[in-house]
């Protein structure tokens, strides 16, 4: 399968290699009206009073004055201009708009606006402006918001990997000397100790930082991300002087969170209303995935006009634009694993063409200005309501009339089990994790020395997804402060040598000396690991790297690195004893737990909404705690034209197939795994069903897409593994808490690979620990699921339906599956 754009954020690689090189420190129509004039905000909504627009008149005809001449924009939109007077008179805010609604604005207009305040009241030298910081995890949309800047005269720049040694220095330079105004970063860059260090020192210091995609700071967002947390540390660390959070989709719950991470008070909230009475939304209903395409190229010839099409993994967006292509359309695939070169050339043509089809994941669109998109469609099921919010919100910019349809069947929620359930691993592989973390070597380490980890190979040992072995590492940083990530480096260089490489060593610098004797020659490549050589050599490594780079640089070798290894300095003494890892063990687990089950409860959510016997706009602003919206229907969806709700009628649910069971069990040895056999049952990738190469066995997938069920698949695999559940997991879904790093994998005599057999060591060590009871079953502490916890995804048969115990807004949940 596919890797998919589950990931909404293009984060750039985890290698701070030239930071590590330089010094650390240099210095509507239709409208049904609301009889009920009474209604109540919701409890959370926060709106800034009268009194945050601007109180000296001066700021504000600067403020103005810039918006015009260097934007071009004659007059501020509904909250934005008591957002900037807010951010002017250096407090706090949170900026809620929809997509499209000018939260960029929000903070390029005060970052241009600082230096010529300074002027105008005399307090700062000519370069003491000081420099504000962009956050984002949207690399493209960093580059975008460069080069339009830059385009307005704008001293602007994005710290990435994409610049040479040279450009890295000279934007460093800059940066000191106060001639930036805006430095966009991702939140991965916080990471790194020079760089944190040196924008201590920046003249003017840190005047602002803008935090984008701000809903990853909140454990209830949609895509929380634990290292967005680490954003608070550093505007404390670099003492900026305010912060503003910006994000289109947070439910008041997510907001009332990122206000109390950056001590917002009640009037620092902005909010603008959900509502686009310019949208239409439609949904259509299917049986089968492939009587969809006959209904989307219909649609799609009535309605002309550049189209985004979402699907959900990357292999789609290409045979979709094959399709589409076949039937005369002009469609283009886009996705994150497209070359960067391509990527920009499509998004290049959809900018400049009005009749351009764009079939992509969710990695299109973030920064996309392009305003008069008149169709998205969602040929998949969203992962959240506001996901889909988001990505509707992409149309119609320009306020004429666009259309948003949403195609569902039945096989859609195959393909959304894949990604509920495929990154939690087993409780022992977590166990495991922590164990390595823990090992003796680094418990004797003191506070302030540094570990280095390679967290690919701890995510293939221990079975454990590259993205949530990076949680796991935030987490333990962040909430339990035992260690502090400071940065990442290439373990490995391999390079290719031109003639002029062996003249250029006649120099002979240390470092130059010490790559001629350490780099071994392979076929065509050299390759050479500058940990080794610098402590073979005493020529420090950071020389070894730089002068790898330089000659890279002149084209005298071509450089390739490799291996990340990941640092982290020790903050507290680490633990040793095993009753202090079980409870850090169980703290991190739980929330594992909750995270898959609030994954669920957002599909769960989805399926309320487009089901429901009510008005799609209203359910949309309500989610999100929009009471402005003074009518009780927008009289353009499915709903308000027919006032039928939507039927569903899902596939039944199969009875497991002992005959299939028996094939997996025969395909391997792996007994020490429920979770990861019923993986691959359903045709869930992990790490470990990669380097067993069992993605490529026939037994893969056998039981996925057919109306079969990840839980039930789970709870099977745990009774053929002879495991003890608790009788809430016998009767439902069974614990995870089972050992996935045995070497062991396919049976001996199969055509594939052949483990070393460590299958009593495992499954003892497993006894050992006694039945999954002594700890509850996975989900015992949300109740039986044959009770509480069934809806949806759990067995999607006759079991009830229950309410999330956290959530801003909850529609009736429909279950499609009862």
């Amino acid at each position: 399968m596919s890797h998919s754009d589950g990931d909404e954020f293009g984060f750039s690689s985890g290698d701070e290699e030239a930071l590590l090189a330089i010094p650390d420190n240099p210095q509507p129509s239709g409208m049904k009206r609301k009889s009920d004039s009474n209604d109540q905000d919701f409890p959370s909504k926060r709106h800034a009073s009268s009194s945050q627009e601007f109180t000296n008149p001066a700021i504000e005809h600067l403020a103005q004055k810039l918006l015009i001449e260097r934007f071009g924009i004659p007059k501020f939109r509904l909250e934005q201009k008591a957002a900037v007077s807010r951010l002017l008179h250096g407090k706090n805010a949170v900026v809620v708009f929809p997509t499209g609604g000018g939260k960029s604005l929000c903070y390029q207009l005060p970052a241009i606006v600082f230096p010529e305040l300074d002027r105008l009241e005399g307090v700062r030298g000519p370069d003491d402006h000081g420099i504000s910081i962009v956050v984002s995890p949207l690399i493209a949309l960093m580059k975008d918001q460069v080069d339009a800047l830059l385009k307005k005269g704008i001293a602007a720049a994005a710290m990435d990997s994409s610049k040479s040694r040279e450009e890295f220095l000279q934007l460093n330079s800059d940066i000191r000397e106060g001639r930036i105004r805006l430095l966009y970063c991702a939140p991965e860059r916080l990471n790194n100790e020079g760089f944190v260090s040196s924008i201590k020192f920046v003249r003017g210091g840190v005047r602002m930082i803008a935090i984008d995609e701000a809903h990853c700071i909140s454990e209830w967002g949609h895509s929380f991300r634990p290292d967005y947390l680490k954003v608070a540390r550093f505007a404390s660390e670099i003492k900026a002087e305010r912060v503003v959070c910006l994000t289109a989709t947070a439910t008041p719950k997510v907001a009332d969170d990122i206000c109390k991470v950056f001590d917002v008070d009640s009037h620092g909230l902005f909010r603008t209303p959900m509502y686009r009475p310019n949208l239409e939304l439609d949904i259509q209903v299917t049986q089968t995935k492939l009587q969809k395409f006959p209904h989307m190229f219909k649609f799609l010839r009535a309605n002309p006009g550049p189209t985004v099409i979402y699907v959900t993994i990357q292999k789609q967006t290409e045979a979709l634009a094959e399709d589409l292509r076949a039937k005369k359309f002009k469609a283009r695939a886009f996705h994150s694993g497209l070359p960067t070169e391509l990527k920009t050339q499509v998004q290049q043509e959809f900018m400049e063409k009005d009749d351009i089809i764009i079939v992509a994941t969710i990695a299109f669109g973030m920064g996309i200005d392009k305003s008069n998109i008149r169709n998205v469609i969602h040929f998949d099921l969203p992962s959240s309501v506001e996901s889909y919010s988001q990505q509707i919100g992409r149309a119609g910019r320009d306020g004429l009339k666009s259309k948003c349809v949403f195609y569902l069947c039945p096989e859609d929620f195959y393909l959304r089990e894949i990604f509920i359930y495929g990154d939690l691993p087993s409780r022992d592989s977590v166990s495991r994790f922590l164990n390595d973390v823990f090992k003796s070597e680094h418990v004797a380490l003191d506070v302030g020395e540094t570990i280095e980890v390679s967290q690919y190979a701890q995510a293939r040992e221990f079975d454990i997804r590259p993205n949530t072995l990076s949680i796991l590492y935030a987490q333990l940083e962040l909430k339990f402060g035992l260690i502090r990530a400071t940065g990442s480096k290439y373990a490995q260089y391999s390079f290719e040598a031109t003639h002029s490489y062996y003249q250029a060593q006649s120099a002979q610098t240390p470092a130059a000396n010490a790559i001629k004797r350490y780099a071994a020659k392979a076929k065509t490549l050299h390759h050479i690991d500058a940990g080794a050589a610098s402590s073979s050599s005493g020529v420090v490594r950071a020389d070894i790297v730089r002068q790898l780079n330089d000659w890279d640089e002149r084209g005298i070798i071509k450089l390739k690195a490799s291996g990340v290894t990941h640092l982290f300095r020790i903050e507290q003494k680490l633990p040793s004893k095993p009753e202090n890892v079980e409870l850090i063990l169980n703290g991190l687990y739980k929330e594992m737990e909750d995270k898959e089950h609030q994954e669920m409860i957002r599909s769960e959510q989805v399926m309320s909404l487009i089901t429901g016997a009510s008005c799609l706009s209203r359910g949309i602003a309500a989610y999100f705690g929009d009471t402005s919206m003074d009518f009780v229907e927008c009289g353009h969806c499915s709903w308000c034209k027919t006032h039928k709700a939507i039927e569903f009628k899902p596939l039944p649910a199969r009875h497991t197939s002992q005959g299939v069971i028996a094939e997996i069990l025969a395909a391997t040895d792996v007994r020490d795994d429920p979770r990861f056999l019923a993986r691959v049952a359903f045709g869930i990738q992990s790490p470990r069903i990669t380097a067993l190469k069992l993605s490529s066995h026939n037994v893969f997938r056998s039981l996925g897409e057919e109306g079969y069920h990840f839980l039930d698949l789970l709870r099977e695999f745990t009774i053929a593994c002879g495991t003890k559940a608790s009788s809430a997991v016998a009767a439902s879904a069974p614990s995870s808490r089972t050992s996935s790093t045995s070497k062991k994998g396919m049976k001996p005599g199969t055509k594939l690979v052949a483990r070393s057999s460590s299958a009593s060591k495992s499954s003892s060590s497993y006894k050992s620990r006694g039945s999954s009871s002594t700890r509850g079953s996975t989900y015992s502490s949300r109740g039986s699921t044959s009770k509480s916890r069934g809806t949806g995804y759990s067995s999607r048969g006759s079991r009830g339906s229950r309410r999330p115990r956290e959530s801003s807004y909850i529609p009736p949940f429909y279950n499609p599956f009862k």
